[in-house]
């Protein structure tokens, strides 16, 4: 009875898909469910969401982003639909026909033929106010040159010259935080 059992093959559940052997990137995990979640709101490209600075520039990108896209009955044209601030809505509506041009390149054709501005106030968001531009990346300080011969002091023991530099940077990185958190407790 028991080896009955044990030579059964066990088959998957129906609309389980088995995942290859091995690792996968997480993107390619998600990406079903990202495509998905853009596609309820109208985006059938992911790329309008993730390159928008891109698309329309760095000016356009900081006065407003795009909510929406929503399509006609008859299927000719959509409206996207962008968020910005009372103030800057007037200058966002001299932009609309490069807008529309810029966003029906990455489309391919003339997707959007319409495009409608929604106004919030400045305040009001979870956040506290509405941010639409980009934060970029502030550029790290570097080590001391205390903290640099305090890094080769520790790392002159290794025999091998490669283990000896990725000590030496290890070891000037984690003084360097340390100096910093120092600093900022001192304050």
């Amino acid at each position: 009875m028991r080896k009955a059992k044990a030579t059964q093959k066990k088959t998957p559940a129906a609309g389980i898909k088995r995942r290859k052997k091995g690792f996968e990137m997480t993107s390619g995990l998600l990406q079903s469910r990202i495509r998905q979640a853009t596609e309820t709101r109208g985006f059938s490209e992911m790329r309008l969401l993730t390159h928008w600075v891109e698309i329309v520039g760095e000016s356009t990108a900081s006065m407003a982003r795009p909510i929406k896209v929503s399509y006609a009955k008859g299927g000719f044209g959509a409206t996207l639909v962008l968020l910005t601030t009372g103030s800057y809505a007037p200058m966002l509506q001299a932009e609309l026909p490069k807008i529309q041009d810029r966003v029906n390149a990455v489309y391919g054709y003339s997707a959007i033929s319409r495009i409608h501005i929604t106004q919030t106030a400045p305040t009001g968001f979870s956040e506290g106010r509405v941010q639409f531009e980009h934060v970029k990346e502030k550029p790290r300080s570097q080590p001391s040159p205390k903290v640099l011969a305090e890094a080769h002091e520790l790392s002159a023991g290794a025999q091998d010259e490669n283990l000896r530099r990725a000590l030496e940077k290890l070891a000037s990185s984690f003084l360097h935080r340390a100096d910093n958190t120092l600093k900022k407790v001192d304050r």
